[in-house]
């Protein structure tokens, strides 16, 4: 379960990096921990914009929002650590306070997935009061993530006290059904390049900041097999589409970014014209 919106994390971001620069060293890879969270001390103004950002939360009062963030517990990963792992039991939801995740599942053939890159403002994982037994993905930290996190028993409360969270919740899962569905329809009728536009245009959207040159940068350390996984493609065929568009001047990308350099070239490619006005340039 996740939701989005714009909240400003308690850290400042990562120093944006030139697409001219030269990439940072790979980040380390280490085996995932179902328990790595540490107490991290998130200062309550930051605690309360968050959740005030957030969808599930957005127009409750102030003596709401400080009644929500009591049951709510801080904790931070450092990057490469699991927040929680595909298949353990459902018992936390998380709400991102800083920081960039992945979200994956494990296909058959022991590929990840990518479903999800999650922000400053996200809300995932599952509980069993929203009827969910196990999480569905694994949510792995691509830079050091803050996040709130509220159990079972607290949310029931939040649910039973604030029934206005009872009825976004519905919204959100309602949005999310047909999301899925759309992706669905999109990923058997869409070609690998018509996909991949829509992906970068989303992320752009999502976490991109001003580009030196002109664009717009994303600063996320994407693998060809993660934008594989979320346009249900091939790392082969992603990489094809992006070493086109990066000769044509499209876009731009290293190790742990991506710029894009003609979003309006992007959305003829995705077949919409429904781009932020930050991407028009």
């Amino acid at each position: 379960m996740s939701t989005s919106s714009h909240a400003e994390g308690l850290q400042g971001s990562p120093a944006r990096m030139s697409p001219d620069a030269s990439p940072v060293s790979a980040r380390r890879r280490i085996p995932l921990r179902s328990t790595c969270a540490q107490p991290h001390s998130c200062p309550a103004p930051v605690r309360m914009q968050v959740l005030s950002r957030t969808p599930m939360f957005a127009g409750l009062v102030e003596e709401q929002l400080a009644d929500i963030d009591r049951r709510m517990t801080s904790l931070s990963w450092a990057e490469g650590d699991a927040l929680h792992v595909e298949g353990a039991p459902a018992e936390h939801l998380y709400l991102v306070a800083a920081g960039r995740a992945k979200a994956y599942r494990t296909a058959p053939n022991g590929q990840e997935v990518v479903v999800e890159l999650l922000g400053p403002g996200d809300l995932f994982g599952g509980l069993r009061t929203l009827g969910q037994e196990a999480y569905a993905e694994t949510v792995e930290a691509l830079t050091t993530v803050c996040a709130l996190r509220v159990g079972d028993d607290a949310f029931r409360q939040i649910l039973g006290e604030h029934p206005v969270v009872g009825l976004r919740v519905l919204e959100d899962t309602a949005a999310l059904l047909a999301q899925a569905r759309s992706d669905v329809t999109r990923q058997s009728t869409a070609t690998v390049a018509e996909r991949l536009a829509a992906v970068l245009l989303r992320l752009a959207e999502k976490f991109g900041e001003p580009a030196r040159e002109g664009g717009t940068l994303i600063e996320l350390p994407l693998s060809r097999a993660d934008l594989a996984g979320m346009t249900g493609s091939t790392p082969e065929s992603v990489s094809r589409v992006m070493s086109r568009w990066r000769k044509d001047g499209v876009i731009n990308a290293g190790r742990r970014w991506t710029a894009v350099r003609d979003p309006r070239r992007l959305a003829e490619i995705a077949g919409t014209e429904a781009w932020s006005s930050e991407l028009r340039g």
